[in-house]
């Protein structure tokens, strides 16, 4: 199969560490050029690829099939949409747009240009996730009643970047929201209601660094909540059902290791050494189960990307997927600022 060659735009945090080297790591798809400020940094890292300086001159490569969006997250709906009608195929880093109007016209455009279009919601191959989910299918816990997912940082120094600033997409909640959000509606599907409590807790700060969301389902209750202020570990997953409870500690190490120069497909890639703990009704043991966890893999996703283009295959995130987490994020915004209860 001949390569797929990618274009990706932007090189900051975003572009090199969770794109480059993942795409890379998949033997269909070939990292051809690179549109960044910061042309020397590309060559350091990449020096076969084509440098441009402007997101139109990669557009206009007419070798390009794939252009990834890793730009700042107020720029996602004109770059991704001037990628479509330039004819490519499109990934779009998290979160898919800012506004639910965007993501459904970014959604139209991709039928009408009968291209690809998918949101890098990477962390659905996180390995305690992906435990979680096998866990869930398999109705281990039998009915859920509470899930909570914590994303849990100790960052009391405010960064100069855009990520913390006042722009538009700034702060948690369009950062580490779309993960989880994400991740609660591959499990639980739609709720029915939310409740959101927004704040800004470290001096300083202008952006969100604090979230706690509540979604509401017929019996379960699903918490989710991140904040820049926690020292102590907490639980990434607690999860309780009628006939037991899983919980586990610690991050997918994934992010880690890729920020240490690590590559997909090394030895040892995507294991998670810390297990969780699995504590089952009635079980013969009343002690707790150490459960190891499925090993994680971010080039899974850019693997479906290929044959999402190549043979017609589902995209491994659906764009639609990405409009649901941010129809939930409007609802967030509007729950934190009426003090409310919101209908979803």
């Amino acid at each position: 199969m001949q390569k797929i060659k990618t274009g990706l735009l932007g090189y900051g945090f975003a572009g090199s560490t969770f794109h480059a080297p993942v795409l890379t790591a998949v033997d269909a798809l070939e990292l051809h050029a690179v549109a960044s400020s910061q042309p020397a940094l590309v060559r350091r890292d990449w020096p076969a690829a084509t440098v441009y300086g402007e997101a139109a001159q990669l557009f206009a490569d007419p070798a390009i099939e794939l252009v990834v969006i890793a730009a700042p997250n107020e720029a996602h709906f004109g770059l991704a949409h001037a990628a479509l009608l330039a004819g490519k195929h499109v990934v779009v880093d998290k979160p898919f747009t800012l506004t639910s109007t965007e993501a459904e016209t970014l959604i139209a455009c991709a039928k009408a240009q009968r291209r690809v279009l998918s949101v890098y919601h990477n962390r659905r191959w996180d390995a305690d996730f992906l435990t979680l989910k096998a866990l869930l299918a398999q109705g281990t816990l039998g009915r859920v009643s509470s899930f909570a997912s914590h994303f849990d940082r100790f960052r009391p120094e405010i960064k100069q970047r855009w990520r913390e600033s006042a722009a538009p997409g700034g702060g948690l909640l369009y950062d580490l929201g779309p993960h989880m959000l994400d991740q609660a509606l591959q499990l639980f599907g739609a709720p029915q209601r939310l409740f959101a409590d927004l704040a800004r807790q470290r001096d300083g700060a202008v952006a969100v660094d604090y979230f706690h969301l509540v979604l509401y389902y017929e019996q379960l209750r699903v918490v989710l909540q991140a904040g820049c202020l926690v020292q102590a570990p907490t639980a990434r997953f607690a999860v309780h059902g009628e006939r037991g409870s899983f919980v586990k500690f610690g991050l997918d190490r994934q992010e880690d290791a890729l920020k240490a120069g690590g590559r997909p497909g090394q030895p040892g890639w995507g294991h998670d050494p810390v297990h969780g703990a699995l504590h089952l009704a009635g079980a013969a043991d009343e002690a707790c189960r150490h459960l190891p966890m499925l090993d994680g893999g971010y080039q899974r996703y850019y693997a479906g990307m290929a044959d999402a283009i190549r043979n017609g295959a589902p995209a491994p995130v659906a764009a639609e997927d990405g409009l649901a987490t941010i129809r939930l994020i409007e609802a967030a915004l509007r729950s934190a600022e009426e003090g409310r209860v919101i209908a979803v």
